[in-house]
């Protein structure tokens, strides 16, 4: 019997990464083909392939928004494509793998700079199935995936000292959680910096990164120069590596002495003699303009944020809506929130959520019962600011839903900076409102979600037919 093994993983390791280790093994099923799926979720490593299964296996897919090491692949057909893909188009995945090349390293036409040489054992994410472009964004979603939890963690316990202590965390309690929140925040830019360098240079490119990210936050460069500063030290170890030559019997000196070494001097005098002060103007620039906003302007932001959250639902629109808002985030001090992250989170929330309520009440008898079913978990997943939730819905009918939700999320999105909603951590959804101090606005940012929702529901309700008349349309042209 055929078989094939893969990998999945997305930037936050949570809904792409099982759904899309769900999309292969169905699509497996329907081609009685025999897979193994190893997901490399937020929780690390699950259903981990064996190097036996890797032996046996026909071919490998990998379905992937951030780094995953493919030495353990050498040898065998690989094809790597983004996550998103393994949802959708899981058996042309399948048949793809079969004809794909031999995977034999990394190769080195995928970025435009790529210093690696033939024993570099860089686990980045180029390869031949993907641009550069790809490359630099799977650089920067391995970065921001080890980040966020330092965000939501710090942000989480800073909301909570100031509900046992006041506006001023005053107490033993009180302080020790600002402390602690206060620490995971800082950690924070080490995580971005370091995992980004990380994912260009694997491990030596960690200590650089880490340095540079710490150095970018004394600096106020901010959330932008935390990752440029990441790229600059990974190139930077890739290109030591290709440069320093070493004999044999010293070659040990390498990882533990000369890389650290360099990678740190040359990658911190470049950031902070070039690069580091047009970065830092630039991100008190942007913090700036969006402490400025005011009126149609903040509204019209929030409503642009809000269709790019749900226009391909957390693909990489809402993505890159994301990282704006976490980064509005990560800017300001610590405790205060950020009404361009609430906007982000709550417009997030209304794809699911409108999904939810349109197959499973308001228009049950136009979804079929796999899909109220769905509906079901997406009451979950949209409490949970898992955007993805709404994507089963998007892939029996695209045009209707994604259209239909893009316009609810927007409203969310305006209504949420027009009543100046904000949040202080970059995820949770629903269940931060009951922290003290984690949400401003609470009553006014519920209301924006609910209306957006509500809209979403019925449009979607009101454009899809009757699950007995699906599937007929064109049908007097054939």
């Amino acid at each position: 019997m055929t078989k094939i093994v893969a990998v999945t993983a997305c930037s936050t390791g949570i809904a792409h990464t099982y759904m899309a280790a769900e999309g292969l093994e169905m699509a497996a099923k329907n081609k009685e083909i025999e897979i193994k799926v190893e997901t490399q979720g937020s929780i690390g490593a699950e259903n981990e392939l064996s190097a036996e299964e890797i032996e046996n296996a026909d071919a490998v897919i990998i379905a992937a928004s951030t780094t995953v090491d493919k030495s353990r692949f050498i040898g065998k057909r690989l094809i790597e494509k983004d996550v998103d893909e393994a949802i959708q188009k899981g058996e042309q995945l399948i048949e793809q793998s079969f004809n794909a090349s031999v995977y034999q390293g990394e190769s080195k036409t995928s970025s435009p700079f790529n210093f690696e040489d033939e024993e570099s054992e860089a686990s980045s994410t180029n390869s031949q199935n993907k641009s550069w472009v790809q490359v630099v964004y799977g650089h920067l979603m391995t970065g921001v995936s080890y980040m966020i939890p330092f965000v939501v963690a710090g942000g989480i316990l800073t909301a909570l000292a100031f509900a046992f202590g006041g506006i001023d965390a005053e107490g033993e309690l009180a302080s020790t959680l600002s402390d602690l929140g206060d620490t995971a925040m800082t950690l924070m830019w080490a995580a971005l910096g370091g995992y980004v360098a990380y994912s260009i240079g694997n491990r030596p490119a960690l200590v650089p990164g880490m340095v540079i990210g710490l150095l970018a936050n004394s600096m106020d460069a901010g959330f932008l120069g935390t990752l440029v500063g990441g790229f600059l030290a990974g190139y930077v170890i890739l290109l030591l590596r290709k440069t320093i030559k070493l004999p044999k019997n010293f070659s040990g000196l390498l990882p533990v002495l000369i890389l650290p070494l360099f990678s740190v001097l040359i990658s911190g005098l470049i950031f902070v003699y070039v690069i580091g002060v047009p970065l830092t103007a630039l991100n008190d620039g942007l913090t700036n303009w969006l402490e400025g906003l005011t009126g149609i302007n903040s509204v019209l932001l929030g409503m642009i944020i809000g269709a790019m959250m749900a226009i391909d639902l957390a693909g990489p629109v809402g993505k890159a809506a994301y990282f704006f808002g976490v980064a509005s985030l990560t800017n300001l001090g610590s405790g205060e929130v950020s009404t361009v992250m609430a906007a982000t989170m709550i417009s997030g929330m209304v794809p699911p959520l409108a999904m939810a309520l349109s197959s499973t009440v308001i228009g049950r008898h136009k979804y079929n019962n796999e899909q109220r079913e769905a509906g079901k978990s997406a009451w979950i997943l949209g409490l949970s600011f898992i955007t993805e939730g709404a994507i089963p819905f998007a892939v029996a009918d695209p045009i209707r839903v994604l259209f239909s939700v893009t316009i609810g999320a927007s409203v969310t999105g305006g209504l949420s900076m027009l009543f100046g909603s904000g949040i202080a951590v970059p995820h949770g959804g629903f269940f931060i409102f009951f922290i003290p101090g984690a949400t401003s606005g609470v009553l006014m940012y519920i209301l924006s979600l609910i209306i957006g929702v509500v809209i979403s529901a019925l449009l979607v309700t009101f454009l899809k037919k009757p699950v007995e008349l699906q599937g007929t349309e064109g049908k007097e042209a054939i």
